[in-house]
């Protein structure tokens, strides 16, 4: 506890040698992207909605949960983020329930992106009992387990943090800026994040690859529809990318930790910001620029939502002038 706190203080701290022009265009540019990236979110899971056809089909609607649970993981990223730019310092309990909401939606992703890749190998090599087995209502079933197994996740540790003896703080106002490692107060919050951390992922990893070949032995099949196990093929590929995407969030924290050794604390920060951007912005917009560009379906929908929007943005904007 006493190593991994240390080494936030130093990651944090280096805020304090930013001069407040260097801060505001790092949040500037760090702030952009997460709102363009957020309202393109946001319009993507708008358009979800917007029709019958993406609400009674499962992989839209498995889609529609992958997207909901990255949005608000991006959106409580960049409100820490924003707090932690402006140097304020939270309560343990207000830092603990924001991480909190970020561990539940972190899972999410994993968890969904797994299901999503079943639902495609069920499509490729049974499609004659695809409509049977996929179901609104086994869809609805799943995705209710995905979030009850993250939310006992949550609640293991929120059990771990109450082991720690808050009684000998001198005040429960946090000295360092809020982060997931400012709430990991104890050796087992530690061990159990890491041990869950790696039997979600590797789990999730096997699935993934399992179900990629299967749909390859399928593709070989002369009763099966090379089209469909080609495009299915390459959204298991691109789940596999994703799962990777969202792993590179974990190491995120001990890549700092380790740099912290080498380069001084404003170089620090530097690097943070970049990697912020790159581990925790990117690859929640990444769901939404692959079905909106690949799947013939939405594109033309979303396209449209999108432009309305900006018209409407623009039109006010020349009638006052």
């Amino acid at each position: 506890m006493s190593y991994t706190n240390q080494s936030l203080t130093n990651v944090t701290a280096g805020h304090q040698y930013q001069g407040l022009l260097e801060r505001v265009l790092f949040s500037t540019l760090t702030t952009v992207p997460s709102c363009v990236f957020l309202f393109i979110n946001g319009t993507m899971l708008f358009t979800l909605r917007s029709k019958t056809v993406f609400r009674e089909t499962s992989r839209y609607i498995l889609l529609f949960n992958l997207l909901f649970s990255d949005t608000v993981q991006m959106a409580l990223s960049q409100l820490m983020y924003i707090i932690a730019a402006c140097r304020i310092r939270l309560t343990y309990p207000v830092c603990g329930v924001l991480n909190m909401l970020g561990d539940l939606t972190n899972e999410v992703s994993p968890l969904t992106l797994v299901v999503m890749s079943l639902e495609r190998y069920v499509a490729v090599c049974y499609p004659l009992r695809h409509a049977t087995i996929i179901t609104i209502r086994n869809t609805g079933v799943a995705i209710i387990v995905v979030w009850a197994f993250s939310s006992l996740n949550v609640l293991i540790r929120v059990l771990l943090l109450l082991d720690f003896p808050f009684e000998t703080l001198e005040s429960l106002q946090m000295k360092d800026f809020c982060s997931d490692l400012a709430i990991l107060l104890g050796p087992m919050s530690d061990h159990y994040d890491k041990a869950y951390t790696c039997v979600v992922f590797v789990s999730a990893g096997v699935v993934v690859i399992c179900s990629y070949i299967g749909v390859m032995v399928a593709a070989r099949s002369a009763s099966t529809d090379k089209a469909s196990a080609h495009k299915a093929r390459n959204t298991l590929l691109l789940h596999l990318v994703q799962l990777g995407l969202t792993l590179s969030s974990t190491i995120y924290s001990p890549m700092l930790i380790g740099l912290s050794r080498i380069v001084t604390r404003i170089v620090l920060v530097r690097v943070q910001n970049v990697f912020y951007v790159i581990v925790f912005i990117f690859p929640r917009c990444l769901s939404s620029l692959i079905y909106g560009i690949r799947d013939q379906t939405i594109r033309p929908v979303l396209m449209y939502h999108l432009c309305c929007q900006l018209k409407r943005s623009v039109v006010p904007t020349m009638t006052e002038k």
